[in-house]
């Protein structure tokens, strides 16, 4: 089977060291196997991600000396994907519309938490959704969509595991593993206003891409048990994953785009070579 990998970064900044090292990780695995390699532009958050960046993109990989195979996919030109694998799970009965805010969310856990087995976080430290809308009566539901009321479209995950039953997903560095979605609770897979999530969106995207190893960093680990249970759900195929270390500042800190001084575009300004700078981000020739 031919190996495809991907790098899929967002444009809401310069690209650092982390997705140097990224996306070198990607393009290795698949160069080293005889594969393709392939870029995907996420910008699902319209309000955040900027044109420049985009071609900053572009051309900062290309000067790190990365090419890729075909056309490069930018996921708002392909929203008809994710509305077609949502209606999947709506046909199923999977997904309900959540009307909470995060303030009354926010105050619903407050109120559990005094219980004896009150929610708690998710691995990721984002707050346990406590499951408010999904047992609202269908007309109050009808009756709030009617009213306009923004929403988000979130999956039902205790019957969607029970409908998948047992699942398991394999890391290249990690091993074997067990597939957890229920510790992520029921995640939202769209909103009102757009018609997919970061979640969906990546399931389907490496669906339609063929992507074979998904290869991104360690902080997404937990996002892949839910990935695998969506890919059960709309019968795709199970690629395996790779999640590399992630990089990190003088201080321990993860890289973030915030950290100008760590970014390809500091590194060429400040005269660097291309060598040098693959080297910084772990891969020295």
């Amino acid at each position: 089977m031919t190996v495809v990998t991907r790098f899929a970064p967002s444009p809401t900044g310069f690209l650092h060291l982390g997705h140097a090292h990224s996306a070198l990780a990607g393009w290795r695995r698949a160069r080293q196997a005889g594969g393709r390699f392939l870029l995907r532009i996420e910008d699902i958050d319209q309000g955040r991600c900027r044109p420049e960046f985009e071609a900053a993109i572009l051309e900062d990989l290309a000067w790190l000396g990365l090419d890729w195979d075909g056309p490069v996919r930018r996921q708002s030109d392909h929203w008809d994907d994710d509305r077609a694998a949502l209606s999947v799970l709506e046909g199923q009965g999977l997904i309900y519309p959540c009307f909470c805010t995060r303030r009354e969310i926010q105050a619903e856990i407050a109120a559990m938490q005094s219980a004896p087995h009150g929610p708690a976080d998710t691995p990721d430290g984002s707050p346990f959704y406590p499951g408010t809308c999904r047992r609202l009566a269908p007309q109050e539901r009808a009756d709030r969509l009617a009213e306009g009321r923004p929403y988000a479209l979130r999956l039902d995950m205790a019957e969607a595991m029970r409908r998948a039953g047992s699942l398991g997903w394999t890391d290249e560095l990690a091993g074997e593993q067990a597939a957890r979605p229920e510790r992520q609770g029921d995640v939202v897979l769209a909103r009102k206003e757009t018609p997919t999530s970061y979640h969906l969106a990546v399931t389907v995207d490496d669906e339609i891409q063929g992507v074979t190893v998904v290869t991104r960093g360690r902080d997404l680990f937990e996002a892949t048990h839910v990935h695998r249970l969506l890919q059960a759900l709309l019968g795709y195929r199970v690629p395996v994953w790779r999640h590399h270390a992630l990089l990190t500042d003088s201080a321990g800190k993860r890289l973030a785009k915030r950290s100008d001084a760590a970014s390809i575009r500091a590194y060429r300004a400040e005269g660097r070579s291309a060598a040098e700078v693959r080297a910084l981000a772990g891969f020295p020739d």
